[in-house]
């Protein structure tokens, strides 16, 4: 049984590895389920997250947003994670025609090169590149090769955890601008199957015509077992153009029984 499990998951590790590969070959920005707000700490050595999500996003212009898009995430070595998103994505502008199709995909790798201290945060970067591969002319893609260059910051303390940071993001395009985007999150265990949290967050303006935004997510995760997850989250913008969000997540968290965590420091 011990040989099996060891076999599957290196089969796993192998076709990830070459499904991330591949895609280099070949948008939706996504980051830190369920939130806009990323954190700097990596899948642990050995150790895999996948989820099966929905996110759906309301503005004047129309919806738009992913049914569903799976995520797989993996602790390739210490202290590095491996990111890929596959979105089914849609897009329907009011008084328009529902839109539905693949969308473009996510690549990512994050690296915590600080861990955390009694008084020192833990520290990590986690650069994602947006491939063009959705359609852009139906709404499904952005039609172009965009970049995000973050730095991210964590601090926990009890049942008390706060993360946060910002980026740059490579925006190309007719009409798009290079913009920065900066968020920071709060969240609280409850007790051990449930916690809850919110994040504020802004961005620069993204294009021309689109003015620059701020606004708020609450959600939280809870914690059926040890590797079976639901995530959740919703919000809205509170300056600029009038958006609302939502996200909606299973997670499966799976590897090794025995921790990682000495050798991941």
């Amino acid at each position: 049984m011990l040989v099996v499990c060891k076999t599957w998951h290196s089969v796993c590790r192998l076709l990830f590895i070459c499904g991330f590969l591949l895609s280099l070959t070949l948008r939706v920005a996504f980051a830190g389920p369920p939130f806009i707000t990323d954190d700097p700490e990596p899948v642990e050595w050995h150790h895999w997250e996948v989820y099966i999500s929905s996110i759906y996003e309301h503005t004047k212009d129309g919806t738009s947003g992913t049914l569903p898009h799976v995520e797989i995430n993996n602790g390739i070595v210490p202290n590095v994670q491996l990111h890929l998103i596959l979105p089914m994505a849609f897009s329907q502008a009011t008084g328009g025609p529902l839109l539905y199709g693949f969308g473009d995909i996510e690549l990512g790798v994050k690296y915590r090169f600080v861990q955390e201290g009694r008084r020192r945060p833990m520290v990590g970067i986690f650069p994602l590149l947006e491939v063009p591969t959705g359609d852009a002319n139906r709404g499904l893609g952005s039609g172009h090769l965009q970049t995000f260059l973050p730095i991210w910051l964590q601090k926990s303390w009890r049942t008390w955890t706060t993360y946060g940071g910002g980026g740059y993001w490579i925006n190309p395009g007719a009409g798009n601008h290079n913009y920065l985007y900066l968020g920071w999150l709060l969240q609280k265990d409850l007790n051990s199957h449930l916690t809850l949290g919110g994040e504020v967050y802004y961005n620069t303006s993204p294009a021309v015509g689109e003015s620059e935004t701020m606004g708020f997510n609450f959600g939280g995760q809870y914690n059926f077992d040890d590797g079976h997850h639901l995530l959740f989250s919703f919000g809205r913008t509170f300056s600029g153009d009038t958006s609302f969000m939502s996200y909606i997540g299973f997670q499966w968290t799976f590897g090794p029984h025995e921790t990682s965590e000495q050798e991941a420091q």
